[in-house]
């Protein structure tokens, strides 16, 4: 209880008192109404054979995601870019979504071989998994290490079901990352059975995450899979009118340093002022406050512009109008095992970049890292240089076309093939 207790203040703290109220009418329909199934239970055979026409499709194995992140929200991320880039690749992948995200009661097809579930639908569910049983196709179960509403019986109940697990171990468990006070012990729970049975495919998205693997259950069964981007959707880039916010930014004429994102504990507000403190930039800011931290220590800031969220789909815009594209993170846990997607979206931007000195980034060299506030302004100076750098904007896009998801997705994959071959 204290658990949700502590995530329902970080969803006031980030949405605030409207957003809040929205929330909790969407949960209250997800989660009451959605879970007794009325339509379900009223055309049940109707159902069973849309479930059927679903399973009779031609696939080699079926992938059910269960981490309940939406499929069509303005934070269009890993699970959405792993589920497509696998659905391409003969998986049938089932993605579990809630009515808070998506107006899905029970399935609904999103692309070839991609559906998205509503779980909570009770009625459905147990449908769903009556017609999985008859399915002679090998039968993944993929979570998410940050997963904090399943409970470890319930990854058991699929395993005695025939699943094999495949487990994202995507961030350092901190409840820094959760939103909550504590770490949920769902979370805790799952992390120490997976760790403790190396049949379970763990997915691991930094070099932290891997050795923290290594030295509980060795390399039987891991995967590095970091983050990416979908290349060819931020170098297609159109006209797009912005609003006068943005409008009155440009028109200030000076550079903009730009970063979208969550700002959390982890973001250096410090650093942010000593670059507005220099007068010479525009620092713009997009995301959501994930907790209070920016408005206990950055808020109103002479050169600081924070423009709230933007959707994915269109952020590629603001991103373009940058001279440099930063990620100005605290050096703590989260942040050493942190794979920063944006990085890997700014390299297909073609724009210079420069971040803190976190363990990821030092991998690519097309990041310019200042590893003190000094340097890191230092580097900025650097990065306005090679705008226009012939090699270096080669470089870039090298790395951003080396990091496409469906390279992300084919190592997951081969994963999975490798167990299905040992089993």
């Amino acid at each position: 209880m204290g658990e949700r207790l502590s995530k329902l203040k970080n969803v006031y703290q980030k949405y605030g008192a409207a957003g809040f109220a929205a929330k909790l009418v969407r949960y209250a329909d997800a989660n009451v109404l959605v879970r007794l199934g009325l339509e379900t239970r009223l055309r049940p055979e109707k159902l069973r054979a849309e479930i059927r026409r679903m399973l009779a499709g031609d696939y080699d194995r079926v992938i059910l995601w269960r981490s309940s992140f939406g499929y069509q929200v303005p934070l269009f991320q890993r699970p959405q870019h792993i589920a497509r880039c696998l659905a391409e690749e003969r998986c049938l992948v089932l993605y579990e979504v809630t009515t808070m995200t998506d107006p899905v009661r029970t399935l609904r097809q999103q692309s070839e071989n991609l559906w998205l579930v509503d779980l909570n639908n009770a009625p459905f569910r147990r449908l769903l998994m009556e017609e999985l049983e008859t399915v002679n196709k090998p039968k993944i179960l993929q979570i998410y290490s940050t997963n904090w509403e399943m409970p470890l019986s319930e990854l058991e109940e699929y395993r005695r079901r025939g699943f094999r697990v495949l487990y994202e171990y995507i961030d350092d468990l901190s409840p820094d990352v959760r939103g909550t006070e504590t770490l949920p012990k769902n979370i805790s729970d799952k992390y120490e059975y997976v760790m403790a049975h190396p049949d379970c495919t763990v997915v691991v998205t930094a070099e932290r995450l891997r050795q923290d693997v290594l030295a509980r259950r060795g390399g039987e069964n891991l995967v590095f899979s970091s983050n990416g981007v979908d290349y060819e959707f931020f170098r297609h880039l159109d006209d797009y009118a912005f609003e006068p916010a943005f409008r009155a930014v440009l028109d200030r004429g000076k550079p903009i340093l730009c970063y979208y994102g969550a700002l959390a504990k982890w973001f250096d507000y410090e650093l942010v002022k000593k670059l507005a403190a220099t007068g010479k930039y525009s620092v713009v800011l997009f995301g959501v406050k994930y907790d209070e931290s920016f408005d206990e220590r950055l808020g109103a800031a002479e050169n600081v512009f924070f423009l709230g969220a933007r959707d994915y789909r269109v952020l590629k815009y603001y991103a373009r109008e940058a001279a440099v594209l930063m990620i100005p993170f605290l050096i703590n846990d989260v942040t050493r095992a942190t794979s920063p997607l944006k990085v890997f979206e700014y390299m297909a931007l073609h724009k210079p970049i420069v971040t803190t000195d976190m363990d990821e980034c030092r991998r690519y060299r097309s990041v310019l890292i200042g590893r003190d506030h000094e340097e890191f302004l230092a580097q900025v100076e650097r990065a306005m240089e090679l705008r226009r750098d012939g090699a270096y904007l080669a470089l870039l896009d090298e790395e951003a076309r080396a990091n496409d998801w469906h390279a992300k997705a084919a190592a997951i994959l081969d994963g999975l093939r490798r167990a299905e071959a040992e089993a």
